[in-house]
């Protein structure tokens, strides 16, 4: 289970004054003042006004610099009349400031100065980082050296330093004068050449060919945006150091002076900071045996027979809560850091041309739809029409007074003019004044996977879960958040596109989200569609404790797994409730801000998307089984992140009941055999006048979308998950709540209740307090693993403390007060 296994942070009591005054050896200057948010608040604000000075004055100097030396330079005292000679446009002071840093010091380079002073205010004013600051620094300095040689050598050539001073500045030209000295013609040579250099380690090149960036050139590890945040990060900490109280200053100073403090794992759901001396050597061969006491005890690390030797470590110090608040935020990727997201190389270019409709066809077709409504008496003012890849929109403006009902009947006598399968009418689309009637291409265009997974509109999506379906009508990618659906039902006949938009769906999740962000619980009765995904298991997938496969294909697994996912769903519920939050995203933004505890249980929640690739199936062969768990989690399960996308071949009411259609606002049909099956999935008809091949119909609410669904091919999913299977990830598959069902309960009378768990009368206790029978409630307050809790619960109930098993729901309790528990508790 150790793909559960999160990172978290401990906190400790403060120490009280007295401790605290023990520690201090000699007195230091305090700067605790500066923590004042109205300080760096202001601070900001002069950081950032000195910069927009020195800016204007700058650019001043450019135009009026020659005309200003003589007021600058003048030996008489200034006065307000000399001064008001100045023409830069901030005045004497401007002319003054801009003499000595451009023409006497650093040239044009002096440029390089006032951005870095308003990054430096901004970022000390709003607490936001608009680029690296380090970077800046770093590339700041080296201009202003390579700039003043440059510029300085061109000025010391033309030797016209008077008049082009001010672009070397008189810092520049003496290095120039210094290089020519010693270099000559050869101070080009070391001018070019360090460019060339700093340009290589600023930008992490390590080959020329191409250009080719590269974190670490031996394993191919791509720098990405990451490289920044870090840097920004250091930048925060640095910061944040210099405004920290001189109290927290002084500890380090005078205990951790001579020791090398760093941060490890101190168990599977702890940080620990610990001062480690030099690490002693291990053989490989030789496993130690330690013991830790839940009261926090010292550890007693056993070394092999051979050598017999006890160490003892002190108790790990938790950090207190003002540590925590200065720490970096938590980032749930760390736990795969050299994971790399799949690439569009991985998915087919169609060497295709564009199909384009010609201009023959489009006149062909508004001739026959106008001739077909002025046969029946109907008149129009206009005609647009919207070509895409699959079909043609055209849209018409009726004459005033014509029903619109008149000209939706005439759907199979327009089809009949066209010749044409598929003649869709949408009176009225909505938001608009017109009826929309859509007719299918003679040429239909093929969307290929990458050309909608490449999109800036999906790359750069900020959707929780984005979806990448394909093309409207209209040509534009099209791209929808499941977070928000929040749950998908979708039906089509076969061979219509149904798995090839599911393929779609997968591979936009896992193109887009990180292994530790998102995982799939996936349920194939066929056995055969979502083999592939088998790859990925590590990395995306989760499954029931102890099963050998993560993709659920037996009946009785998936209704063991639908039941278990309502228990998570429960267990989350619980979390959300303790953490003060009312959705997932609530909760995973305020545990990265570390404003959670995870010795309470918390910890950072993926999304999990549930994806089932026939009900038709399951409900035939487990009926009410599989629907209450399905309804029950499409009810209650948005919030904590968990979204549901169903898919069926037979979209009657016996399979799509009431209760699950009526939980599932977002509908997707691809074409159906009748109008009835439309109907069933989408409320309204049309599904069955789509065209196949993805040709579908997505309803949400009340706006049906007709989109070409993207083409994945089997070889183009076998290669993504051949990519993501091929890294390193987690030792396991995410673990669900483990739930034994029927056959996995225990009578009351097959438990002993004379070899009772030591925790027996902690737990019950805890549930007669809280008058609820609930496993997951003892696994959280007594911070137990979930089967031990289940032996608890069986134990519970042959005691006749709690009732039977009810499916999901927790067990009655049958003991109302504690004086009766007691008296239980004394006769067993």
């Amino acid at each position: 289970m150790a793909s559960n296994t999160y990172k978290s942070n401990t906190f400790r009591k403060k120490e009280n004054a007295k401790t605290a005054q023990k520690k201090k050896v000699r007195p230091t200057f305090s700067i605790g003042f500066l923590k004042d948010k109205k300080i760096g608040l202001s601070l900001g604000i002069v950081f950032m006004m000195v910069a927009l000075f020195l800016f204007f004055a700058f650019l001043g100097y450019l135009f009026s610099g020659q005309a200003d030396q003589s007021v600058v330079l003048a030996e008489n005292m200034i006065d307000r009349e000399n001064a008001a000679e100045a023409r830069n446009w901030l005045g004497f002071t401007g002319a003054t400031v801009s003499h000595y840093m451009i023409f006497r010091w650093f040239g044009i380079a002096a440029f390089l100065l006032p951005p870095y002073l308003f990054f430096l205010g901004f970022k000390l004013a709003f607490k936001k980082s608009l680029i690296s600051l380090s970077s800046y620094s770093t590339f700041a300095l080296f201009f202003i050296f390579w700039l003043g040689l440059l510029t300085g050598y061109v000025v010391h050539i033309l030797d016209n330093y008077s008049y082009l001073g001010f672009l070397s500045g008189g810092f520049g030209y003496e290095m120039a004068q210094f290089a020519d000295d010693f270099l000559g013609w050869g101070t080009f040579i070391l001018i070019f050449g360090s460019l060339l250099i700093f340009v290589i380690f600023f930008f992490n090149i390590d080959q020329l060919n191409g250009f080719s960036f590269s974190s670490d050139a031996d394993t191919g590890d791509r720098t990405t945006a990451d490289d920044n945040s870090a840097l920004e990060e250091d930048e925060d900490d640095l910061l944040e150091d210099d405004f920290e109280d001189d109290t927290y200053i002084e500890e380090e100073l005078v205990l951790d002076k001579s020791k090398k403090e760093e941060v490890e794992l101190a168990d599977s759901s702890t940080w620990a900071i610990k001062n480690d001396p030099a690490p002693s050597k291990k053989s490989p061969s030789e496993p130690t045996f330690s013991i830790e006491s839940p009261e926090g005890d010292e550890i007693i690390e056993e070394k092999p027979q051979e050598d017999r030797k006890f160490s003892v470590e002190k108790p790990v110090e938790e950090k207190t809560e003002d540590e925590v608040q200065n720490l970096a935020p938590y980032d749930p990727t760390l736990d795969l850091p050299k994971y790399q997201y799949p690439i569009l190389d991985l998915l087919n270019e169609y060497d295709l041309q564009k199909v384009t409709v010609s201009k023959q066809e489009l006149e062909d077709n508004k001739d026959k739809i106008v001739e077909t409504l002025v046969n029946f008496k109907i008149g129009i003012q206009g005609i647009k029409a919207t070509i895409g890849p699959t079909v043609t929109l055209y849209e018409i403006v009726p004459d005033p007074g014509v029903k619109i009902s008149k000209i939706k009947n005439l759907e199979d006598d327009i089809a009949l003019s066209l010749a044409a399968l598929g003649i869709r009418i949408i009176a009225p689309i909505p938001g608009k004044g017109t009826i929309g009637i859509e007719v299918p291409n003679k040429n239909r265009e093929l969307v290929p996977a990458r050309s909608v997974l490449g999109t800036e509109k999906f790359m750069k999506s900020d959707k929780e879960l984005p979806v990448a379906l394909g093309k409207t009508i209209s040509n534009e990618v099209f791209v929808m958040d499941l977070a928000k659906m929040p749950h998908l039902l979708m039906a089509g006949a076969t061979g219509q596109g149904k798995s090839v938009g599911l393929n779609m769906i997968l591979a936009s999740l896992v193109y887009k989200k990180h292994p530790s962000q998102l995982k799939f619980v996936l349920v194939d009765p066929k056995k055969v569609e979502l083999t592939l995904f088998n790859k990925i298991e590590r990395h995306f997938l989760a499954k029931l404790p102890g099963a050998e496969e993560a993709i659920i294909t037996d009946t009785k697994k998936v209704i063991y797994t639908l039941n278990s996912l309502c228990i998570e769903m429960d267990n989350r519920y619980d979390l959300l409730k303790d953490g003060g939050c009312r959705n997932l995203k609530e909760y995973n933004a305020k545990f990265i801000a570390r404003r959670l505890n995870p010795e309470k249980g918390h910890r950072y929640m993926p999304y999990i998307v549930l994806v089932i690739d026939e009900l038709a199936d399951l409900m035939m062969t487990a009926g009410k089984e599989v629907e209450a768990p399905i309804a029950r989690l499409a009810q209650l399960a948005r919030a904590i992140g968990i979204h549901l996308v169903v898919a069926t071949q037979r979209p009657s009411v016996n399979v799509i009941t009431g209760i699950i259609k009526a939980n599932f606002p977002a509908r997707l049909s691809f074409r159906v055999t009748s109008k009835i099956d439309s109907r069933t999935i989408l409320d309204a008809g049309g599904a069955e006048q789509l065209i196949g091949m993805g040709d579908m119909l997505l309803s949400q609410g009340s706006e049906v979308t007709r989109i070409q669904c993207a083409f994945l091919d089997t070889p183009e999913v076998e290669a993504v998950c051949d990519w993501i299977g091929e890294q390193n990830g987690y030792s396991d598959a995410y673990i669900l709540p483990e739930f034994a069902g029927e056959d996995g309960d225990h009578s009351p009378g097959d438990i002993d209740l004379s070899d009772r768990d030591p925790l027996f009368d902690d737990a019950a206790r805890l549930i007669v307090m809280h008058q609820q029978g609930s496993t997951s409630l003892i696994q959280r307050k007594l911070k137990l693993g979930y089967n031990r809790a289940g032996r608890i619960v069986d134990q519970l109930e042959a005691a006749g403390i709690v009732g039977a098993f009810e499916g999901s729901k927790a067990r009655e309790v049958l003991v109302q007060d504690e004086h009766s528990l007691e008296q239980l508790l004394n006769r067993l």
